[in-house]
């Protein structure tokens, strides 16, 4: 059987690249972490490690156990908090995995106001976590439900889900900009222009995404800056450096200087999934989805 003790060894060790950096991060010795980790590839008859002088790396049989090791350890600390707050008689709490995407939008924020209202001492833990790592973490009972830009695979035996929101992405430019004069904004006027792309920091390939997007609108972006999220690319468009294309819940609060435009020839938009376990093993899961599924529904 495995042990956890060594499973949390064996995570530092892979993170840290480093057996000194684990051991104080553990706050042990060398010795000892060095002596658990072998131990646990002996027990599993595995080499999870290529040595050297220099560094400590995961081999690629190592790399698939610690993603399983680091979503079985989330389990375990999920239930040992629940045992706790069970055992000091509270209903227990709620894992909810989610990307950027749902929190501005409203969709969780309003769900977990709602369940605050209803059940004021819910505990609530929140994990920003790729789709993949949401959808693992259903299948591990790690995560009670997953809000995520894709639905998992229709084939999927244990996964269901829904469709929440589409989010148009629009045009933002400058205001000073010459076509924020312009009743429209054809494709042709936009392969000359300097953009701003919004990264995707859990989709490795949204720029390709991107930029083949816009292709098939009839035009090649010119990307000059590369902004980590809508609202710093909102700040670069307002200072006249690049124009770029945000989802429509994200141009509320955009700052002045900033001009909007809907484009018709380009229809795409940014979409939030909720995804769940097929079998609900507590009522209190059951009913903050039917909360989500609600507040998506509402105008």
């Amino acid at each position: 059987m495995l042990d956890l003790r060594q499973l949390r060894y064996f995570v530092a060790v892979a993170e840290e690249e480093h057996v000194g950096r684990a051991a104080d991060r553990l706050h042990i010795s060398q010795s000892p972490l060095s002596r658990q980790i072998a131990q646990l590839e002996k027990n599993l008859g595995l080499v999870l490690f290529e040595r050297s002088q220099q560094r400590i790396r995961l081999t690629s049989d190592g790399r698939v156990f610690l993603s399983e090791a680091q979503a079985l350890l989330r389990h375990a600390n999920r239930l040992e908090n629940l045992g706790r707050r069970l055992g000091r008689g509270e209903e227990g709490g709620l894992c909810v995995g989610y990307v950027s995407h749902a929190m501005h939008t409203g969709v969780l924020p309003l769900a977990l106001r709602e369940l605050h209202s209803e059940r004021p001492g819910m505990h609530v833990a929140l994990y920003d976590l790729t789709a993949a790592e949401q959808f693992e973490g259903l299948r591990q009972r790690s995560l009670d439900i997953a809000l995520v830009s894709e639905a998992p695979p229709e084939s999927d035996p244990d996964l269901h889900s829904a469709l929440l929101v589409k989010d148009p992405l629009l045009l933002a430019m400058p205001s000073s900009h010459p076509l924020a004069e312009s009743a429209e904004t054809p494709p042709s006027a936009l392969g000359a222009e300097p953009w701003v792309a919004v990264e995707n920091s859990h989709d490795p390939a949204w720029r390709d995404d991107f930029v083949a997007s816009c292709a098939s609108a009839g035009f090649t972006p010119d990307i000059r800056l590369e902004a980590p999220d809508a609202l710093t690319a909102l700040g670069l468009v307002a200072s006249g450096l690049g124009m770029a294309l945000v989802q429509e819940s994200m141009l509320r609060n955009r700052p002045p200087g900033v001009t909007v435009r809907r484009l018709p020839w380009f229809e795409r938009s940014v979409q939030l999934w909720a995804a769940w376990h097929r079998i609900d093993l507590r009522p209190v899961v059951a009913s903050f989805r039917a909360t989500v599924l609600k507040i998506s529904e509402a105008p």
